[in-house]
Order: C-alpha cells, then structure tokens, then sequence
C-alpha cells in the first residue's frame, strides 16, 4: 500500500507517517515547512522519517497549482490523507490570509489532483473547531455547524462542503475527520500541554483563559493515529448501499468523524496532571476569554466506535508522562531547568 500524507511534517503526519512505515507500508510525504511555529521541529521530525527507506520526502505547498497532480500521476497513491493546513485559531484572527491560501485554495488542489487521478480513498482533517458556537454536548457528527467562531473553524467548514461536492460530482469516497485537541511527543508549540510544560520549567506563570473555566476533550496522538489508520480501510460508499449510520451524506460517498477521547477534561485538571508529570507547581495567571475561543468541546464517538470497533485509549497520566519526557529530551539544550530534568531522568 503507497499513502500520500500532506503535512507530513507536521505532529498528527509525523506519527501518522511513522505509525504506516512500521506496518510495511509505503508514504509519500509532502510539506512545506510553513514556519507559523518552529520549522527546525519540522525538520526534526522529517528527518527521523527521511531514514526509513520506503518513505519519500517532498517539499512544497499544497496550493501549488499542480504540484498535487503531479504527484498523484506520478505514484498513484492507494490512499491520500490530507492534513496540511494552516493550523491555530487564534492565528487566523491576525493573518486569514494564509488560511485562505493553505486552507481554502490547498484543499481545492486536493480534490482536483484526487478527481484526476482517484485513490481507493481520501481522508481529510477537520477540526472540532466547526462546532463553534453550539452549546449541545457531546458534539454529534449531526449537529448543526454553521455558527464558526473563527476564520481558522470557517475554512475547515469550508473544507468539509468543498469535499462533499466533490464526492458528489466524482463519486470519490471521503472521509473527513474531526479531530479534538490532539496532544503528545513532538506536539505543536503553540498548544496547551507545550506552553504549560514549558512554563513549569521556566518558572513563567501559566496563562488560563476565562479566568481556568474550559474543558477540553483532550486526545492523545497515538490513540488519534490509531483510529485514522483504522478508518483508513473503512471506505465510505454511496448512500444507496450504506446499512444505517454508514455516511452523513444522502447523495454521495462521504462521512464525517468525529476522532476524540470521548470525555471532556476540566483545564485545571489536566494542569494538575501536567504538575504531576513535571514534579513542579505553576503559578497560574487568570485572563479573560479569547476572542474565537469556545468554553468546551466534547466528542461524541459512537459513530467512530460503530466504524472501527473497540478504540485505543491511553490513560492521561501515562500520555503525559510521555509527552513530559520526550519535551525534556527534545529541549534539554535550550532550557537549562529542562536539561537539569534530564539529568535526573538518566540517573
């Protein structure tokens, strides 16, 4: 089996990509380094994947007009997972720009280089972002999302319709995967578990808005990338054939997925679990609600569950003991009170 992943490079690609290589499959991976965050992770995490001899690095954006095209004549992938994309709300209030370009204008280069050449199937990331303003909890597939509290949630919704009606016309099967604030090793530096850990070993207040008062439905990577790879081999069909609950879509061979932990976890809960990890204390700084920002988000999986069967789920502890260990080792040459942290790891 050849996949192509776009932002391969990137945190929910990089364990994606390796977690394929070691099951024998074959990846092509593409990715542009875009340096919203530190591309030297980037690189960091290319490289241990450049090592493994059945995975391709490419580099390049995904609204390269024909650059995706390209590369599905050239290698016929049976999959196409595309999680490239401009990421972070709160980003997309200061520059809707990008997210424009990488989200709206990629995703369309995406669906033409699929409809030209057509894999077995196409898996598209999406955010639980799209919910925004609904206050009905768990979050159903079903739900209404057409109140976007950001133009990050707006292209991803975006997104969703834009693949629906590619399904549709082509009869390409897609599915699109709404993921719930993923965390662990090689994570994203402008997410939640990266500031509050890299506070603790600074000493730096932790900054919680709305005054600590969010849930988050907490998802740890390999849980999420075990799902994904499961789905992989569950393609939708067209409406006509599905048994009850199969696809979203009446007209076309579409699904949308929620990929969570199923539970929501109170902010200071999961601070308390990060302390835990790190053996230290914060000092917290209370702020008010951030513009794009919503109070909770929680995943309802039953139609995850129905799709793949019993789910992987990492206690939160033992993920975090994960994700504090790889950051005192990724870090220990930056971060003297980290490199301290090693020293005690190894002895």
């Amino acid at each position: 089996m050849t996949v192509l992943i776009t932002g391969a490079a990137g945190f929910i690609g990089f364990h994606l990509a390796r977690r394929l290589l070691s099951d024998g499959a074959s990846v092509i991976g593409l990715d542009d380094h875009n340096p919203y965050y530190d591309p030297a992770l980037k690189t960091a995490r290319e490289g241990q994947l450049a090592a493994h001899p059945h995975y391709l690095s490419l580099r390049g954006g995904v609204e390269t007009p024909g650059l995706l095209a390209g590369i599905m004549a050239r290698h016929r992938p049976h999959i196409v997972v595309h999680l490239a994309a401009q990421a972070g709300v709160r980003h997309s209030i200061e520059a809707p720009g990008s997210y424009a370009s990488a989200n709206l204008a990629g995703t369309f280069q995406v669906l033409e280089a699929v409809r030209a050449f057509p894999p077995d199937h196409l898996l598209m990331a999406s955010s639980s972002s799209v919910y925004g303003g609904s206050d009905r909890m768990p979050y159903r597939e079903t739900d209404r999302t057409d109140q976007p509290l950001s133009f990050y949630a707006a292209t991803k919704k975006a997104s969703e319709a834009m693949a629906h009606s590619y399904a549709a016309l082509y009869g390409l099967p897609i599915t699109m995967l709404r993921f719930f604030t993923v965390y662990g090793p090689w994570g994203r530096p402008d997410m939640a578990p990266f500031l509050f850990t890299s506070a603790l070993f600074e000493d730096r207040p932790i900054q919680l808005f709305n005054h600590g008062q969010l849930m988050r439905d907490f998802t740890y990577i390999d849980d999420l990338v075990a799902a994904i790879r499961a789905l992989m081999d569950v393609v939708p069909r067209h409406p006509a054939t599905c048994v009850e609950g199969d696809s979203l879509s009446t007209v076309a061979p579409f699904r949308v997925v929620n990929i969570g932990n199923g539970r929501p976890i109170p902010l200071m809960d999961f601070i308390r679990a990060v302390e835990d990890a790190t053996g230290r204390r914060g000092r917290l700084q209370l702020m008010p609600m951030q513009p794009g920002d919503v109070e909770a988000t929680w995943a309802d999986t039953t139609l995850l569950q129905r799709l793949i069967g019993p789910r992987q789920q990492t206690p939160m502890s033992l993920a975090l003991q994960r994700y504090v260990d790889w950051f005192a080792s990724y870090y220990r040459t930056a971060i003297p009170e980290v490199q301290d942290k090693q020293v005690l790891l190894q002895h």
